[in-house]
């Protein structure tokens, strides 16, 4: 029996262990984890991303491309929370990586790392598009980004024992430089607290809760369910009620039932960047949320 045991512990470590000279091969399903790979990894990973700013990250399709690159991962960075499951269960059964699998050290979940808000308490489908385990929009708030970055250097240094050090060095300033840009925001959004606004969907409660913003409508029904015209009326006499300073949605939304709010009750239609690469002065994890903030403060004049 002995003399089995040797040769499963060289395919174990084979399995997870990486050649010194390679890069780390890591497989973002979100551009903000493609961005906070980067941050940490630097030259040591090479990152791709599945999906850009401009798509919903609910509604990817399993194209083979995306196959061939989870094939070729070390390391799978996603939100989880149920955010990929159209999509991601497919890619990991096609690409058949075992080092990227549930449970392998190859597998990060960004979710399981922050405070989950909007779990529900019982699941009703009938409801739309319920998370089970929370609301999975998390990178909306910068204090879950820096949880994140805890987590995500020691699984860098875990899967890439080799180049610890550097990670930890990265990650100490990433940190530094994150600590006093979270200052600066909240510094600056301090007149958002308390303000009003309307969503299109319920992916801004992260940013909500972080700045003090207040939800007073939705412009989908259901989550999921896109708005009718009879909907956006009834919303738009529910503000003449509890009026809204503004109307938001991301950039990879419709933008065409938050101008008609905008137009009929005269208040500004914000489009935030959502994610990195969702507008040209996001352009990494810093510049997502200097223009998140500027957006909306513009917009509460």
């Amino acid at each position: 029996m002995k003399k089995y045991l040797l040769p499963l512990a060289a395919i174990s470590l084979a399995l997870f262990s990486l050649p010194s000279h390679a890069a780390v091969n890591v497989f973002a399903c979100e551009p903000e984890w493609a961005a906070l790979a980067t941050e940490l990894g630097g030259d040591k990973l090479k990152v791709t991303s599945a999906t850009n700013a401009l798509q919903d990250p609910h509604r990817i399709e399993a194209r083979p491309s995306l196959i061939a690159k989870t094939r070729n991962a070390d390391l799978l960075v996603c939100t989880g929370l149920e955010l990929e499951v159209g999509w991601l269960p497919v890619l990991l059964q096609q690409s058949g990586n075992a080092k990227i699998a549930a449970g392998q050290p190859g597998n990060f979940e960004a979710g399981s790392f922050v405070t989950r808000l909007d779990v529900p308490t019982k699941l009703d489908r009938s409801e739309g598009d319920v998370h089970a385990a929370g609301n999975p929009h998390i990178q909306q708030d910068p204090h879950n980004i820096a949880h994140v970055a805890d987590a995500l250097a020691q699984r860098l240094a875990q899967i890439d024992p080799v180049n610890a050090a550097y990670y930890s060095a990265r990650h100490k300033d990433f940190s530094a430089r994150w600590k006093a840009a979270m200052q600066k925001w909240e510094q600056q959004a301090a007149p958002l607290k308390g303000v009003a606004m309307v969503e299109h969907h319920k992916n801004m409660e992260y940013l909500s809760h972080w700045l003090g913003l207040r939800t007073v409508g939705m412009l989908e029904p259901k989550p999921g369910v896109e708005p009718s015209a009879a909907h956006l009326g009834e919303l738009l006499n529910q503000l003449q009620r509890q009026p809204a300073k503004f109307v938001v949605r991301a950039a990879y939304q419709d933008g065409r039932a938050s101008q008609w709010l905008s137009e009929h009750a005269h208040i500004p239609a914000v489009v935030l960047p959502f994610s990195v690469g969702g507008g040209d002065k996001a352009k990494d994890l810093f510049g997502l949320f200097d223009d998140t903030v500027q957006r909306l403060l513009e917009a509460a004049k």
